[in-house]
Order: structure tokens, then sequence, then C-alpha cells
């Protein structure tokens, strides 16, 4: 027992940091909400943070990669943390919308900093075959975040106010950002080395990043094949409200009590994983979970009542834990450190675009044909896709790909241990 733990301080407390400011977004994610429709009272204002920050990703991501890749990404996480603290706290202060909406911007550009920091800093700082288990991990802090967030959010509303919630949420990233303190610094940064952020070097790194992708194909296509079917995940989630009250005629109360057996799916999914994740290879963890998320949005769709709609939700939330501990394994292991903060964010550079017009694409059709229509349309084009992108994915002469080890006699010596 002693012998598994053996490693695992700097990795745990790395766990600890992200938990927190995930639990921290949470308690912002509702917040903001709130006070935004409490300002307005407008629901067009509150569907105006959707597209905030897929907008931002939009112009930030152009330039985030260039940046990171060059510096200490365990400094560039704790800046974010740092300055997500700061602007939250400023929220209570703000006189107008106008104001809070640049707010939301800062906060999405910091955010646009900390996804390829922190995806990049996890690699460097576990080792390949820990990483599995640390994200199969991630899935459950994140997972127990998706209840605890919102449920801490809403009783400290209910207790204060909006303001002191918004503050004492501040403390959640100062929390994380001193929890980084205690981490190592793994990269030898020369300052003199760091280029200048210039629109030539701008270009010169996505020229690093098209050719990276040129070498890489199939790593290119699994992750980008990856956030393509995600993208209609979450165009069903942005109309999921107006579908289970509208559509399927569920009340507030009902639909509160709906995400947190959806969150409760989650959990016991994530904790299961965490405990077998050495039992399930990387390939089927990425296969099953698609499939099988998929699935529960098939079954959402075309839902009728709360106990058919329940059904589809924990199915979707217990195996989509399993998905996202498979594929970040995946991409950890397959993008090499010195490109992954270019390559990280180019690549959500364009899911960010896709996003904006699926969303303002579904919100169209949705006026010109039923929502349940779009709805179903969307959950059953995402299966068939799945199914195709799997084929891909289980290929025998792929396999090297989802290796967990740098080499066998590497995973020879690991099993000795």
């Amino acid at each position: 027992m002693i012998k598994n733990l053996q490693g695992w301080k700097h990795p745990t407390l790395l766990l600890a940091s992200i938990g927190i400011s995930t639990i921290g977004d949470f308690i912002y994610l509702v917040a903001i909400n709130i006070n935004v429709y409490q300002l307005t009272g407008s629901a067009a204002a509150v569907a105006g943070l959707w597209i905030i920050a897929p907008l931002t990703n939009i112009v930030t991501k152009l330039w985030t990669g260039s940046f990171i890749d060059y510096r200490s990404k365990r400094r560039v996480m704790m800046v974010t943390y740092l300055i997500r603290a700061v602007f939250i706290s400023m929220i209570p202060f703000a006189p107008n919308m106008v104001v809070i909406y640049g707010i939301l911007v800062v906060l999405s550009v910091a955010n646009a900093f900390f996804n390829p920091s922190s995806m990049t800093y996890v690699t460097i700082l576990v080792p390949k075959e820990k990483r599995k288990r640390f994200n199969s991990i991630r899935s459950f802090t994140s997972s127990g975040a998706f209840i605890i967030g919102p449920a801490v959010g809403g009783s400290l509303i209910l207790l204060t106010s909006i303001e002191t919630t918004l503050w004492l949420n501040a403390i959640f990233f100062v929390t994380s950002a001193i929890i980084l303190l205690f981490l190592p610094e793994k990269e030898s940064i020369d300052k003199e080395t760091i280029p200048k952020l210039t629109i030539s070097q701008v270009i010169r790194d996505f020229t690093v990043v098209r050719e990276f992708m040129a070498n890489n194909i199939y790593v290119s296509f699994i992750y980008l094949g990856f956030i393509m079917i995600m993208i209609f995940s979450f165009a069903m989630d942005t109309q999921e409200v107006v579908f289970t009250q509208k559509v399927i005629g569920l009340s507030e109360l009902d639909y509160s009590l709906l995400i947190s057996i959806t969150g409760f799916g989650s959990v016991v999914g994530a904790a299961l994983l965490s405990v077998f994740s050495n039992r399930f290879s990387i390939r089927y963890m990425i296969t099953i979970g698609l499939i099988m998320m998929t699935t529960g949005y098939v079954i959402y769709a075309f839902s009728w009542s709360f106990s058919s709609i329940v059904v589809g939700f924990v199915i979707l939330g217990f195996f989509n834990v399993f998905l996202s501990a498979g594929i970040m394994t995946f991409y950890q292991n397959n993008v090499p450190v010195k490109v992954m903060g270019r390559v990280t964010s180019i690549y959500q550079l364009v899911q960010s675009a896709i996003q904006v017009i699926f969303v303002l694409g579904i919100g169209f059709v949705s006026d010109l044909v039923s929502l349940r229509i779009t709805i179903v349309t969307l959950a059953l084009v995402m299966l068939l896709l799945s199914f195709i992108y799997s084929i891909s994915v289980l290929k025998p002469n792929k396999k090297h790909f989802y290796r967990e080890y740098n080499s066998v006699k590497e995973e020879l010596k690991i099993k000795v241990k």
C-alpha cells in the first residue's frame, strides 16, 4: 500500500489545487447567473454568458499558446488564479452590465491561459504510468465539485448575499494559488531566450502546430474528432433548460433535482474509475465512455417524463467521466510538452469557433422546427459519429498510441515493483 502511494505527494497537491478552484468555478457560475438576472431581468442577458467565453477564446487562443510554451506553466496557473480572485471580488462594485461583461471577458481570458497551462503542467508533473489514475481522480474531484459547488453557492447566497458569496468565492482561487507554491518548478526557463510575443512569432508558432498536425495525423484526428463530437453535446446543453421545462414539462424543482442526480451519477462513475482505473485500457475508456454517454443523450432526446430523463442523465453523467479521463490521458501521452501549449490553444480555438456557430445555428433552427426534432436529430447524429469514431480508436494497428508506459521494458519494471 505504501509503495502504491509513493510519488503521489505532488500529484495530490495539484489535484487539491485544481479541485478547490473547480468548486470555486461552480460557486461563481451560480452567483453570476443570479446576479445578472437580478440586475437585468433578461433571459437574453443571462444567455449572453454562454457566448462570452467562446468569443473571447477565438481572439485569445491565437496567441496564448505562444506565450505559455516559453514560460513556467506553474506560474501562469498561479497568476490566472489570482486574476480570477481579484476580478470576481470586483463584480459587486460594478455599476452596470457593461462593466460586468468587461470583467467577464477578463475572467475568460484568464481561463484561456489556465486550461493549456494546467494540461501541460499535469503532463510535466505526473509520470506517464500515473496519468490515467490521476485523470480518473481528477474526474472524481470535478464531479464532486459539480455537486458541492452549486450547493455551497446556493447556501451562501441564502445565508448572506450575492456580493458576500462572490467575495468568499475569491478565497477559493487564492487558496488554489497558495497550494501551487508547494509544488516544484519542473521547467528550466531561460528568460533571455524567451521570444517576444509578436505577430511574426505567433505566425511561426502556427507553423509549428501545422507541422505537428501533419506529422501526427492520427493523434490530431482522434482529438479533433472528439472535439467535433462533443460540440453536439454542448449544443444540446445550451437548450437543456428550455427542453426539460417546455417540451418535457418539468418544473424548476424537478430540473434542480435532475441536475443533482446527474452529478451523483458522475461522482459514482468517477469513484469507480478512480479505484479500478488500472483495469480499464485507455481505448476502452474512450469508446465505451463515448458510446454510452451518447446513448444517454439519445434517451434524453426521446424522454417523455421525469423518470425517463433521469435514466438518460444518469447514464451520460456516469460514462462522461470515463471518456474525459481516457481522452485526456491519450492527449497527454501523445503531444510533446514543448508544443503542448500551442497545440492545445489552437485546438481550443477551433472548438470555440464551432461552438459559437453551433449555438447560434441551433437557436435559429429551433425557431423553424420543433425543439424536440432538433434535439433528437443532434443526439442521433452524435450517436452515429460516436460509432464511426470508435472504429478508428479500436483499430489494431493503432494500439501503440494508447500505450500507458514509455516502453515494454519500463512497463515490466513497473509491474515488478
